[in-house]
């Protein structure tokens, strides 16, 4: 079953006549966020700009909320999120900004409205810092970046 989270919102000026974010189906994890532009911005080519949506928000502690690209912006015209996930703390009352970047070789068009990426809300845990002198072996090691491959290895069969 889904958590569900009361999340305090406000819709700043700019944002007045637009949606809350909102889940497309009842299984979405992500509430898609809008443009709170007036008229359009044009991102070129490796252009990235600061994107208000119209909104702030009060998360509890132990909550964050993350900014994450719309995958059909993303495949079908090069358009994400450039530090995706981008993350609202607990703290923050600021407007939420998305930092869009486009990674195709065209223009692209924003207009007031379209929903520009995705509000994931997610609990996280904070960490405990505990120096030691050396970490416990595994067998990958200190592998990382590729060190796994990219192959993926034939099922075995019982």
């Amino acid at each position: 079953m889904t958590e569900i989270v009361e999340i305090q919102i406000v819709r700043l000026p700019h944002g007045r006549d637009l949606n809350l974010p909102d889940y497309a189906t009842a299984a979405a994890a992500g509430a898609d966020l809008l443009a709170a532009i007036e008229g359009e911005i044009e991102l070129k080519p490796l252009e990235r700009k600061i994107v208000p949506t119209g909104i702030a928000i009060a998360l509890p502690v132990g909550f964050e909320a993350q900014v994450r690209p719309r995958s059909g912006l993303a495949a079908k015209n090069g358009i994400t999120v450039a530090n995706a996930p981008g993350t609202v703390d607990a703290d923050y009352r600021g407007e939420v900004g998305v930092i869009l970047i486009n990674l195709s070789q065209e223009p692209f068009r924003i207009s007031r409205g379209m929903r520009i990426a995705q509000l994931v809300v997610a609990r996280h845990a904070r960490a405990v810092w505990q120096e030691v002198s050396q970490l416990d072996q595994t067998a990958r090691g200190a592998g990382g970046f590729g060190s796994t491959g990219v192959k993926a290895e034939a099922p075995q069969r019982k």
